[in-house]
């Protein structure tokens, strides 16, 4: 599969859309969440899709793919939510924690 990067900007609502997509929600779910309809929704995840070069075919599965490619482009906010530590933690020469990888 041959993701590139997001060839546009994404409105607000996209972003919105993406984010509880990667917090695993169903169309149905954002829709409720969000106050519009599935098709909304559903055209919503198709437009974000076509924007990062996602195409669909049988054995794919977009709303993955979408996923991982915002993820990737905005950083991974969904393991914060989850309370899930950094997978990169290393104990450092002073006995605290640190991340090789993400900086603040």
């Amino acid at each position: 599969m041959d993701i590139r990067i997001l060839m546009r900007d994404l409105t607000p609502f996209e972003h919105l859309v993406a984010e509880h997509l990667c917090d695993g929600l169903s169309n149905a779910a954002i829709a409720r969440t969000t106050a519009h309809t599935e098709k909304v929704v559903e055209n919503t995840v198709s437009r974000m899709a076509r924007a990062f070069g996602i195409k669909s075919d049988g054995d794919t599965n977009i709303r993955v793919l979408l996923a991982l490619a915002y993820r990737t482009h905005f950083g991974d906010g969904a393991f914060d939510k989850m309370n899930v530590p950094c997978g990169h933690f290393e104990i450092g020469p002073d006995g605290k924690s640190y991340c090789t990888r993400h900086t603040e």
